[in-house]
């Protein structure tokens, strides 16, 4: 390395060095010695892109960011519109043509791995559907690909991954093709990330010149869509609508042109954000609640809602506290844009986690066996009481809801398609077809796997040909 060139490396380190000492996150460059210059070079632009001033509060004290029940204020139930709301007609066909005009995206958050469920692959590739078992990934590009050709109109795929997965991801896609729907409508982007902490506040280092990172969590959509420029794409595109869900859920329905109608159109809607609920199976359940506090709707995360909250019961033996999140929105493009040329973020959350670290005092690779760092993140929903006016909206659990979360047991793969199955059945009763059920509880004798492609809902179905008058028990079908 030349003089002049060293001499300018001395110079930025200097500078960085102050202003990481600002934040007491000096030790980050205490094992300086130990670097080659093109290490050194590449940890002081790490350290350079540290947004540290948002970070201060989480680094003085990350316990700052759980919420303690007596910061909750006044807790009321959430106002919700119906599952079958009056001239929900004309909402559906406001939806419809704003789909045909092309005003509407899908937008999903796949940053995830499938750790959990056993699969060393990107999530979204994790194998969904009970017969053919094609992935996530295929089930939500066929239903893109099937409502473009039922409303006639151009519906794009926007895509966030981490840095976990994403070339995995673009190499998915790229090996089946873009499924059909054609790479130049469908945009992967990454999402940003965030440095891991200690108990203490401090940055951790994952080698002598690595700051330990993490995904900043579906929160950091906003920073992504804006900086990977697929905000300004939309609107170049006339894309104002993003409909928003995560990788997870096999039976979302990816383009709702009633809920894009009620979210456009609805009085109690600013058209900023609106969001799904279903019933929460019991006070248990792992899903955050949406609630009022104060004159705002929030969303409650399950660990934050006080027990005896999250247990109340209505006279009629309801919970009071019953709108479950299901992690599917709809948002307008100038909300998000608003947040992020505001500069607006997220609050942060924070997650315990086991972290490998470098001590930066003896550079000796610490392997914690429990829990010894903050991870942080952000919540997309915490935009919610950031809108003027965000509608809340009721749909079935059964028709819309049946994620893939855990290995075994509830909102498992086992769970997933069952309910998938469930709801193929269903919807071919709706068409006259004599289904078998068990005569103990009714429930599905017979596995069915309905592709998006033949029908997206019980009406589509009932005009496809070549329907069966009767489905066999324990026959697998396959339309």
């Amino acid at each position: 390395m030349s003089p002049t060139t060293d001499s300018v490396l001395e110079a930025t380190k200097r500078r960085i060095r102050d202003h990481l000492e600002a934040f007491g996150q000096g030790h980050l460059l205490a094992l300086w010695a130990k670097l080659n210059d093109v290490e050194r070079a590449a940890l002081l632009k790490q350290c350079d892109e540290l947004p540290l001033q948002s970070l201060a509060s989480a680094m003085a004290d990350p316990d700052t960011l759980s919420p303690r029940a007596a910061d909750l204020g006044t807790i009321e139930p959430a106002v919700v519109v119906a599952h079958t709301p009056p001239d929900g007609a004309a909402y559906r066909a406001k939806g419809e043509l704003m789909i045909a005009t092309g005003r509407v995206a899908c937008f999903t958050v796949a940053g995830g791995q499938g750790t959990r469920l056993g699969w060393d692959a990107p999530k979204g590739t994790f194998p969904a559907t009970p017969i053919e078992g094609k992935s996530l990934f295929q089930v939500f590009a066929e239903s893109i690909l099937a409502s473009r050709r039922r409303y006639h109109g151009m519906v794009r795929w926007y895509i966030m991954t981490s840095p976990l997965n994403h070339l995995d991801t673009v190499r998915f896609f790229e090996a089946h093709s873009w499924f059909g729907l054609g790479s130049d409508t469908v945009r992967v982007f990454m999402q940003g990330t965030l440095p891991s902490l200690s108990r203490d506040g401090k940055i951790l280092l994952s080698g002598p010149g690595t700051i330990a990172l993490n995904p900043d969590g579906h929160g950091g959509a906003v920073r992504a869509l804006a900086a990977s420029g697929a905000l300004a794409e939309m609107h170049t595109l006339g894309i104002d609508t993003l409909s928003y869900f995560q990788v997870d859920n096999p039976l979302v329905d990816a383009v709702d042109p009633l809920f894009l109608g009620l979210h456009e159109f609805h009085p109690q809607s600013s058209a900023e954000v609106s969001s799904k609920v279903v019933a929460k199976r019991d006070a248990s359940e792992k899903v955050g609640v949406f609630c009022r506090r104060g004159k705002r709707t929030v969303v409650l995360e399950y660990t934050d809602l006080p027990r005896d909250l999250a247990e109340a019961t209505r006279g009629d033996g309801g919970l009071v506290h019953w709108a479950g999140s299901i992690a599917i929105h709809v948002f307008s493009r100038t909300f998000l844009e608003r947040l992020a040329g505001e500069g607006e973020r997220l609050p942060l959350h924070r997650a315990l986690k086991r972290v490998a670290h470098i001590d930066p005092a003896s550079g000796v690779l610490v392997e914690p066996t429990h829990a010894n760092a903050v991870k942080l993140e952000a919540f997309i929903f915490d935009a919610i009481p950031l809108a003027e006016s965000p509608l809340v909206y009721e749909t079935r659990r059964d028709e819309e809801f049946a994620p893939i979360k855990n290995a075994t047991g509830e909102d498992s793969p086992e769970t997933s398609r069952r309910a998938q199955s469930e709801r193929a059945g269903r919807w071919l009763e709706r068409c006259g077809v004599r289904i078998p059920r068990s005569k103990e509880d009714g429930t599905l004798e017979a596995t069915i796997e309905l592709s998006p492609l033949t029908a997206l809902d019980a009406e589509a179905l009932s005009h496809c040909p070549g329907l069966p008058c009767v489905v066999e028990a324990a026959s697998s079908v396959l339309l």
